[in-house]
């Protein structure tokens, strides 16, 4: 298996938790959120939903500058109209994923905001690193969802909840 082959393999993995998750949002907590300094569940799983747009982002150009990008993500106001944009941007992902060669992923990718490098990794690492942060992202959403004392799905396993009575 190639490296493009085990990216859409873990792709597509991934999307099955993360779909599971974003399902779980109730429409009346969508400006909820746990602390002043935290995001509201709008903000949070929008962000979820838009990562995999940062495949194409990734592959397309050299760097994402956050003083002077317009990149935006879509407001969601349900949970219906998140999980469509969630579709939307896994499948820019997943295409872009089957039409990128292994060489094009080579090449140096920075994050930046403005002068102030935040860092410079190859377009592959990158692509993972976006992996990560929806795992990263998932697993503050399901504390949000646990706040709220929404059953929480299994992600690598059954969660407590799916275990409730088991044993």
């Amino acid at each position: 298996m190639n490296i493009i082959e085990l990216l859409l393999k873990e792709l597509n993995e991934e999307a099955q938790t993360t779909r599971k998750m974003l399902e779980r949002i109730p429409n009346d907590k969508f400006d909820w959120q746990p602390h002043p300094k935290s995001m509201t569940i709008r903000r949070l799983a929008s962000h979820i939903a838009d990562l995999p747009n940062w495949i194409a982002m990734t592959i397309n150009t050299s760097e994402l500058d956050f003083a002077g990008n317009d990149w935006k993500e879509e407001v969601v106001d349900d949970t219906d109209a998140l999980l469509v944009y969630y579709e939307r941007s896994l499948a820019n992902g997943r295409t872009h994923l089957e039409q990128v060669t292994e060489e094009q992923l080579l090449p140096q990718w920075t994050l930046r905001n403005g002068d102030h490098i935040l860092g410079v990794w190859s377009k592959y690492e990158m692509i993972r690193i976006s992996f990560s942060q929806i795992v990263h992202h998932r697993a503050q959403l399901g504390v949000y969802l646990r706040l709220l004392n929404i059953p929480i799905p299994g992600s690598y396993g059954p969660s407590a909840d799916e275990m409730e009575g088991q044993f």
